[in-house]
């Protein structure tokens, strides 16, 4: 039997730019009429919903189909989702279980295949996806997109490895999204002339138009803890056809809040952008770029769009996917499935002096840590010492800083780090970009080692840690998402998120800055599970300096 059923209200055309009083009619899921009225007695307008551009959706600690429960509320009916944490954890198995379980509930997930996996060659990950990987994942699970080439220097010395991945993509005629922070001129043209169309990692106006130039499409995002809308929002107008939005990162318990919704709010309203130009960053561009089977308000077209109350307020009435309604003023109306637990863990609980870091100068690097940003500053300190160890000195606000292999017994790396501003205590996590190794800052050993054990005693989590008292979120799946209902999960978030502020830190969102602080190809200073790491000269540097250096 077929399902059909008509709604009316204000039409909002983004392809031809018109708004008309008019109905939209579904049927089985497609939609068989769009026409223009004369009268209508709703004020309400009926528009496409929104697309996250670029997005982990491991980074919400969710599985798929608890994601897309958290965020259609907000109108979002489609994200474009590099799996590449779940694959430097599990390879081409985890992407699988990321279209498995996505593909369980009424949402648009388009997975890439990840390029980078792992990374790096100056990290130790769980996996690593091949060439042929990638193609298999083109080929057989159909994906649409190679992910973001996050090894620019090797896109620069067009390495074979690198350039044998970018073919493949290029020879299926598939779209190569980008990462290249701080990248201009004769080295973003470059990397850009290897075929490569985005970029998420922007943090500056004058890098964003550089790339332009060059042909690439710039997606502004607004995660968690990269925050780069304030700087590049004059590209809605002044570069509006080359302009996408994404997340990049976004933890749950602000996933509840709002999602790309509060990029086209804030647009409109705060700036005063086009309507149309806003709505088709959000939708239009990338479904073109990306070449997705998400409806825009066309005859034919998957019944996928949103019902708001004004295009102002924006407040979501209710969310439509393939024909389904699956958000009603604010409720989810998706239910939670039960996820498979997959994971990568093979390390033993530790002691307080596998921790110890030996004293070699008195002068060390200090990694500069920035709120809302992925960068890092290249910092130097006195060093405190205590027994002949490096240990953290809270007043100056250098805190011991380690990452501990997850995949194997392994000495941990420690270094340290300033902007956490923890007067006590400690907390560590299992999401630490891209390897997913165990990442933790804290004020004493003895802290450090109760937060990285609870870590390891639930196989993945979060955790944070006063003096004796030990709060946990476990994150059983790859170690790094939860099986548990999402909201669930926003609410524990939330409640480590406050305890990690109340020990001190000024930071907007600690843990998920925290899991950049391992990821080697963002500059300048980042700590892998073997090292310390110059993203700018792409190259292991020491803790301990000599002299102090003149920056």
């Amino acid at each position: 039997m077929m399902k059909e059923f008509t709604l009316t209200g204000n039409i909002v055309d983004i392809l031809s730019k018109k708004i008309f009083p008019g109905s939209v009619t579904v049927r089985d899921g497609k939609i068989v009429a769009v026409k223009s009225q004369d009268k209508i007695t709703s004020q309400q307008f009926i528009l496409p919903g929104f697309i996250d551009a670029h997005v982990h959706v491991e980074s919400s600690m969710l599985v798929p189909s608890e994601f897309a429960r958290l965020a259609v509320p907000h109108g979002t009916v489609a994200t474009v989702s590099d799996p590449h944490e779940i694959g430097n954890v599990l390879g081409i198995e985890g992407v699988r279980y990321m279209i498995q379980n996505g593909n369980q509930v009424p949402f648009h997930f388009y997975f890439g295949a990840p390029s980078c996996v792992p990374a790096t060659s100056f990290e130790t990950s769980g996996a690593t996806i091949s060439a042929k990987e990638l193609r298999a994942l083109f080929e057989q699970d159909k994906l649409k997109y190679l992910s973001e080439m996050m090894n620019y220097p090797g896109v620069l010395a067009r390495d074979s490895v690198v350039m044998d991945k970018i073919q493949i993509a290029q020879e299926l005629g598939l779209p190569i999204d980008g990462h290249a922070p701080g990248l201009k001129g004769t080295e973003a043209e470059r990397y850009i002339s290897a075929g490569i169309s985005t970029d998420h990692e922007c943090y500056t106006l004058e890098e964003a138009l550089d790339k332009i130039k060059y042909g690439m499409k710039i997606l502004i995002r607004e995660g968690s803890a990269a925050k780069n809308y304030a700087a590049l929002h004059p590209l809605i107008e002044s570069h509006p056809q080359q302009v996408m939005f994404c997340s990049d990162d976004k933890h749950p318990h602000e996933l509840v809040k709002g999602h790309i919704n509060q990029l086209v709010k804030r647009s409109i309203v705060e700036y005063g952008y086009e309507v149309m130009d806003v709505l088709r960053c959000a939708s239009y561009h990338p479904v073109e770029h990306y070449k997705l089977d998400v409806g825009l308000l066309r005859v034919g077209d998957s019944a996928d769009f949103i019902v708001v109350d004004n295009l102002r307020d924006l407040t979501v009435l209710r969310t439509y996917i393939k024909g389904l309604l699956v958000s009603q003023r604010g409720e989810s109306l998706i239910h939670s499935i039960e996820s498979d637990v997959v994971n990568h863990f093979n390390v033993s609980m530790k002691k307080e002096e596998d921790f110890t870091i030996q004293a070699t100068a008195d002068i060390i690097q200090v990694i500069g840590a920035l709120d809302g940003e992925l960068i890092t500053k290249k910092l130097q300190a006195k060093a405190k010492v205590v027994g002949n160890h490096f240990v953290s000195d809270p007043q100056q606000d250098v805190l011991k800083l380690v990452v501990v292999n997850r995949y194997k017994e392994a000495p941990i790396a420690g270094a340290f780090i300033h902007g956490f501003g923890l007067k006590e205590g400690a907390l560590a996590s299992c999401i630490a970009h891209d390897s997913h190794n165990i990442i933790a800052v804290g004020v004493s050993d003895r802290e450090l080692c109760h937060a990285v054990n609870a870590v390891i005693e639930n196989r993945g989590g979060i955790s944070v840690v006063n003096q004796d008292s030990v709060d946990v979120l476990p994150l059983p799946i790859a170690g790094i998402m939860s099986h548990q209902d999402g909201y669930q999960v926003a609410k524990s978030y939330a409640q480590l998120d406050e305890k990690v502020k109340q020990l001190g830190s000024p930071l907007h969102a600690p843990f998920m800055t925290l899991s950049f602080m391992a990821l080697l190809v963002i500059p300048s200073l980042k700590l892998s599970d073997k090292g310390l790491f110059d993203g700018t000269a792409f190259k292991f540097t020491s803790l301990g300096l000599d002299t102090a250096i003149k920056t």
